[in-house]
């Protein structure tokens, strides 16, 4: 009887995992050396690989960019036909390969060790041509591949992209990189808006609704249709914030028998509303607008009214 698809898929994930376990053993000296050398070197990290191993040195590639080593791609069989020179004097080369026998590799590897450039070799063989020929051995050996002929690279490729990782990571802490630098990196998209994006980018493009305490009610509706954010500020002369005054506000006051012309903006507003900086993250805007369960944020300093942020403001940008 064939085993099922969840079955199938079950084994793959458990073969991978023990691949990943298993690299436990082989975080050594070498791979102390590996870091070291990299986190000294004056020039950049040429990776390099054949078949799935030059995928895998391509993520890795990205990897070590995006956290502060930088590095470049090179394929194997390209290097040995003119994209050697991509090769500069203090470079750190690294070679990706499970067997460590691929004839491109055996070409490529004297060329490199006539440059002079110190080579690491992330291999699954280390009794192979490249483990032997190189400076530093990161060992990813594994004892069985996913696939159930035991061929394709599957569980092998996951221990060189999990070795590449412990790298990037293990640079990040040396070099103390922070998530501002990490921020330098990454300024497009979602990640990059949740680490730069600032409020104060945000409630400058949006009208300032605000009425005095001593108003009228109706003087605070005109005021918040015409602005338009659900919302307005209850400020005194000197600007300094007394309270806002929601539509959510409004609606509780409209189901109570009173007479509207009679009430003042003191008598529904909330005071000492929840504010927020211009120089908090647009993400920690985000975080209080959930927790709260509300949709628009006073913007104040020292006291001061300055603006407002709507939820609007953070769905516009992809922040949720």
């Amino acid at each position: 009887m064939k085993p099922s698809i969840k079955q199938i898929a079950l084994t793959t994930i458990e073969l991978e995992a023990g691949a990943i376990s298993g690299l436990a053993q082989y975080i050594n000296d070498d791979f102390e050396k590996a870091v070291r050398v990299i986190a000294d070197c004056k020039g950049r990290i040429v990776i390099s690989g054949m078949g799935k191993s030059a995928v895998i040195a391509q993520k890795i590639v990205a990897t070590l960019n995006s956290t502060g080593t930088p590095s470049v791609f090179m394929h194997a069989a390209d290097a040995i036909h003119g994209d050697l020179g991509i090769i500069q004097q203090d470079d750190v080369v690294i070679i990706l390969s499970k067997s460590g026998e691929s004839q491109e590799i055996k070409v490529l590897i004297p060329l490199i060790k006539n440059f002079g450039n110190t080579l690491i070799a992330i291999v699954g063989n280390a009794e192979s041509f490249l483990a032997k020929q190189s400076d530093i051995i990161l060992n990813t050996t594994v004892s069985q591949e996913a696939c159930p002929n035991n061929l394709a690279p599957t569980s092998s490729t996951t221990a060189q992209l999990v070795m590449g990782d412990a790298l990037a990571i293990c640079l990040m802490e040396m070099k103390g990189f922070q998530s501002g630098d990490f921020a330098k990196f990454h300024p497009g998209g979602t990640l990059g808006k949740k680490l730069y994006l600032r409020v104060s980018d945000l409630y400058i493009h949006n009208e300032k609704p605000a009425v005095f305490a001593s108003q009228s009610l109706k003087e605070a509706i005109v005021e918040m249709t015409r602005k338009r954010l659900g919302v307005t500020a209850v400020i005194d002369k000197k600007n300094n914030l007394l309270g806002i005054i929601t539509d959510g506000d409004l609606r509780r006051m409209l189901e109570k028998s009173v007479a509207i012309d009679s009430i003042k903006v003191m008598d529904i507003m909330t005071s000492n509303p929840q504010t927020i900086e211009p120089d908090m993250l647009a993400v920690e805007a985000l975080d209080i607008l959930r927790k709260k369960e509300i949709s628009q944020l006073v913007v104040a300093e020292n006291g001061k009214y300055i603006g407002i942020i709507h939820l609007h403001d953070l769905v516009k940008e992809g922040l949720i």
